[in-house]
């Protein structure tokens, strides 16, 4: 009896597109879904004729794999991961491997490990990144979980992933139990920073500038020929270049209202769970829930009405500006993502390849652009960076870009253009490479209202002081503990 290399279940978009994607890598793939229905269709439709055996039931679907078995999860995170790990645990042997290519949550990821390892078997929970192109044509890949499956889903992931210019695959393996959906986790943190930013962007261009939809369109597509060469600001020229079927741009007819899934929102809470300080990213997932309450901004709009816009500078000049502005912003999402990832690595003891991880993300991924090469060269050079910021690169090239930079966000705020992304990225580098901060009161603050007492300029690090501010305080402090 025929046996496949490989199943997958779930056959919504993303899931019909891999199939497709290891079909046409010569992989012999069994199908099956929730719903049989989805089944038939999709054997009847896009797969007939193709090297796919369908399986209508979960014991065919075990059944008609090869051992190890090798099963890739394509279904909605949560739960639904959860019941579909008890339904195949009786029904696979010793060594049989589990991959979850969901958006699940990392936490979920590491304790599944574990869970799954405890039966006997293997799991991989992989971030999968690229959307429904992405998915058919080579996705970024990121495995992590069970260390022993890696070698035997290598040849498959490996194979329909993306691939750059030198060769080199977008899959590799990220690291332990749920270090693979941390990965993808911070990848979308950066993707909503990416985005906002651009959405800024543009509203400076349409508020601020009253550029028409085409002429953004030119200058985005420009754009995509310097530094800023990436997929973001390519399918924005295409979308500002789209008519609706009366000839107007389509993107002036839709609804101001962003939706998102929740990576964002869990990459801003990872931040302050470990203490680094995600601002652009965050203020990208506030950003959004902003957008959401449409009718409460159209009633304020009306109380609070906007001083008409003065835009009286040599447009070409501004242009260049903004370039600049979006590009220094940039360069700061990439900066606190990255120092997520080291900041975690250490809590939950993975060893993450950071010039590895900007590989990945350099083709098939949403946010692949020709600028993650400098991060692999920056990381590659000195795999200890704690930050982009400090590499030669970087500090060459944000040299050249603060002062546009600066133009351009005080430009924005005179005018009454919310730049939530651009503003806290220029403010997190100005306290990034600020000597001294008014943390110092802050401090005083602290232990004058709860004696959590402070550090001092003239003694040694890590000697802590508490003053009876008042004169009839007492002696005693507070744990000192840092977050």
């Amino acid at each position: 009896m025929r046996k496949a290399e490989i199943g997958l279940y779930g056959l919504a978009v993303m899931g019909e597109n891999l199939v497709m994607n290891m079909l046409s890598k010569g992989f012999t793939v069994s199908v099956s879904s929730r719903n049989p229905k989805s089944v038939e269709r999709f054997a009847e439709g896009r797969g007939k004729g193709l090297n796919i055996i369908p399986a209508y039931n979960l014991e065919d679907f075990v059944a008609s794999l090869e051992k190890p078995r090798k099963i890739m999860l394509m279904i909605k995170a949560g739960s639904p991961v959860d019941e579909m790990i008890e339904k195949l645990i009786p029904l696979l042997d010793e060594g049989d491997i589990i991959i979850d290519g969901g958006n699940s949550n990392f936490h979920d990821s590491i304790r599944r490990t574990k869970y799954v390892e405890s039966k006997g078997l293997l799991f991989i929970g992989t971030g999968v990144s690229g959307g429904e192109e992405g998915a058919l044509k080579g996705p970024s890949i990121m495995p992590g979980g069970s260390v022993a499956a890696w070698e035997h889903v290598k040849p498959v992931l490996q194979a329909i992933a993306a691939e750059v210019e030198d060769g080199s695959k977008c899959c590799d393996w990220i690291g332990a139990d749920g270090a693979g959906h941390f990965v993808k986790m911070v990848h979308n943190g950066i993707e909503y920073g990416d985005i906002q930013l651009i959405c800024e962007t543009y509203q400076i261009m349409r508020d601020m500038m009253k550029m028409s939809a085409d002429e953004m369109a030119y200058v985005f597509s420009e754009w995509n020929k310097t530094e800023l060469d990436s997929y973001l600001i390519e399918i924005t020229a295409d979308i500002l270049a789209y008519k609706d079927e009366d000839g107007k741009p389509l993107v002036d007819k839709i609804l101001d209202t962003a939706g998102q899934k929740g990576t964002g929102k869990w990459t801003g809470i990872t931040s302050m769970e470990e203490g680094v300080p995600l601002t652009l990213i965050a203020e990208a997932v506030y950003a959004r829930c902003l957008s959401a309450i449409k009718a409460e901004r159209v009633q304020a709009s009306k109380i609070y009405p906007k001083t008409p816009v003065t835009f009286n500078q040599e447009k070409q000049a501004f242009l260049e500006d903004l370039r600049k502005a979006l590009y220094a912003a940039k360069i700061i999402s990439y900066a606190q993502g990255f120092a997520l990832m080291k900041e975690a690595a250490s809590t939950y003891n993975w060893d993450l390849n950071y010039g590895g991880i900007a590989l990945m993300w350099r083709g098939g991924c949403i946010i692949r652009s020709v600028f993650l090469d400098k991060i692999k060269t920056a990381f590659d050079k000195n795999p200890e960076l704690r930050n982009l910021l400090l590499d030669p690169y970087f500090i060459e090239t944000m040299k050249g870009l603060t002062e546009s930079w600066r133009k351009v966000v005080v430009a924005a705020m005179q005018n009454g253009i919310p730049i939530p992304a651009l503003a806290s990225a220029l403010n997190y580098f100005d306290g990034y490479t600020c000597e001294s901060l008014p943390a110092n009161l802050l401090q005083a603050q602290r232990d004058y209202f709860g004696a959590h007492t402070y550090e001092r300029i003239d003694r040694q690090r890590g000697e802590f002081f508490h003053t009876n501010w008042t004169g009839h305080g007492g002696k005693t402090s507070s744990t000192t503990y840092n977050v």
